[in-house]
């Protein structure tokens, strides 16, 4: 399996890149916009705050999916027996965040949203015609006026190595939304399946950016861009004594977006969260 890596300031940047969305649902950036010191700068911080009992006094909603994710309260990824190990936070424009996390937090969220509308707009410039005649609108209408697109700071606390045997830092998942952006976490452990059936290393090198298909764009496409699975494994030697800390964003469409004969934006988000046992 190769997920291609890309330089984003070549010519031929979009075809490439869209094509390895399509053959392996990952591509792989390299000089790309996201300033990379705000992002080490973030991952300091948050880190900070997730070592600190403040983190608790943003506990999430239900209701509206804001705010910190404990351990305790993390997902169980479709079909997975053990919760994920980790703990999160979930950052939108409009939702509760940290007083001195704001600044930093909001800015890459703007940044990172910004190339996400882009590379949606490169996917919807090369995907075939009779591809395309399936969206029931153009992808880059389905994101204006969304007020879903979730910043996610992740982390993924060391292992104690009483942890339930056959757990994962994050088991085998596909995001749900249209498109995924993340910068390379401070640590690996990354992978994704290929159709070989076989686990394969996704490049983390620091300063590159990967982005997958979600469910939602497989949804709407008629499964033209593959929603592959993939997962964080845990660490072993060194690694085990050391927090990950990662940066997705999730590119979303308006609630009322209507990806399929089945499914609307809103109703497909429902269903997975329930699924992950974060909703009632």
């Amino acid at each position: 399996m190769q997920v291609q890596v890309v330089d984003y300031r070549a010519a031929d940047a979009a075809e490439k890149f869209t094509r390895s969305l399509h053959e392996t649902g990952f591509g792989v950036l390299t000089n790309h916009p996201i300033r990379q010191a705000l992002v080490e700068k973030i991952y300091a911080d948050w880190l900070a705050f997730f070592n600190s009992e403040a983190k608790h006094d943003f506990a999430f909603s239900k209701e509206t999916q804001d705010g910190y994710f404990s351990t305790q309260i993390s997902e169980t990824a479709k079909g997975a027996t053990h919760k994920d190990i980790k703990e999160y936070f979930h950052v939108y424009p409009w939702g509760r965040i940290p007083e001195s996390l704001k600044a930093d937090a909001l800015a890459y969220y703007r940044e990172a949203n910004a190339l996400a509308e882009e590379l949606l707009s490169w996917v919807e410039r090369y995907t075939p015609p009779e591809i395309a005649a399936k969206y029931r609108e153009p992808l880059s209408n389905m994101i204006q006026g969304s007020t879903k697109t979730l910043l996610r700071v992740l982390r993924y606390p060391p292992l104690t190595g009483t942890e339930p045997a056959g757990s994962l830092r994050a088991a085998a998942h596909g995001d749900i939304n249209l498109l995924t952006i993340l910068p390379a976490a401070n640590e690996p452990g990354l992978q994704v399946l290929g159709k070989d059936g076989a686990w394969h290393d996704v490049p983390c090198d620091f300063g590159t950016l990967t982005i997958n298909i979600g469910d939602m764009l497989q949804e709407a496409s008629a499964g033209y861009y593959p929603s592959t699975q993939h997962r964080v494994v845990n660490p072993t030697g060194d690694g085990a004594t050391k927090s990950r800390v990662s940066l997705p964003l999730f590119l979303h469409p308006r609630d009322n977006v209507v990806l399929s004969d089945r499914y609307t934006a809103d109703a497909y988000l429902n269903e997975r969260l329930r699924e992950l046992g974060v909703k009632t």
